[in-house]
């Protein structure tokens, strides 16, 4: 553990707490994608399937049910809640991301650290967090008009990844035989992914707007 990675945690963290904010409390998911939630679900589903067989610490497993529970839970709100599925922009969230997953698995199964189930599948998670904020990205670039949780869960997921790299660098000088190619490179893709939006998100912060971003 370092200062980087205890940063990136609790960003990571705090986008979820921002979200459920937005969702159990105000009881509104406008403009936030559902397709996005539901990747995510599986990525934590398909990373942690260790959670109950290979402990490292407490803070670790803690973390992991975390991420889990609050994945699901938002699912669940935004497909079954009677308030907050009212407030869905299922018109406009129809990026088809089930075409994401297929990839990713494929890609899983030829690049990979070790020939296991349990390393393919994190291995495909791996994979699928890098691009599972697309249909987040085009639904906002859709609706245009971003609410500022909206806005503040996006960025928090993009500075989470962004220290995440931080850590990798440091990491890398202070660590013997510290190499690890497919979380660097599928973090650095998710995290240019993102370059976009914290372009419009620091000129709106700026310039004191309402942020919006290009059609």
């Amino acid at each position: 553990m370092n200062l980087f990675r205890l940063a990136g945690d609790m960003t990571h963290l705090l986008s979820v707490l921002v979200l459920l904010l937005k969702i159990h409390t105000i009881k509104n998911c406008a403009g936030v994608s559902l397709k996005t939630q539901e990747l995510y679900a599986v990525v934590f589903a398909t990373r942690y399937l260790d959670i109950f067989t290979h402990y490292i610490s407490l803070y670790n497993t803690i973390m992991k049910l975390i991420f889990l529970g609050s994945s699901f839970s938002i699912v669940w709100y935004m497909r079954h809640h009677k308030i907050v599925r009212r407030t869905y922009d299922k018109d406009q969230d129809t990026f088809r991301h089930l075409l994401l997953v297929l990839p990713c698995l494929l890609l899983s199964l030829l690049i990979n650290e070790k020939f296991t189930f349990r390393e393919v599948m994190w291995t495909f998670s791996v994979y699928l967090e890098a691009v599972a904020i697309l249909p987040q990205l085009v639904l906002l670039q859709r609706t245009r008009n971003i609410d500022n949780l909206t806005g503040q869960y996006v960025f928090l997921l993009g500075a989470y990844r962004a220290l995440y790299i931080l850590n990798w660098i440091y990491r890398y000088f202070t660590e013997p035989h510290f190499v690890h190619w497919i979380p660097w490179i599928a973090g650095l893709v998710q995290t240019l992914l993102y370059a976009d939006f914290f372009y419009y998100y620091f000129l709106s912060w700026k310039n004191n707007k309402k942020l919006e971003l290009p059609a």
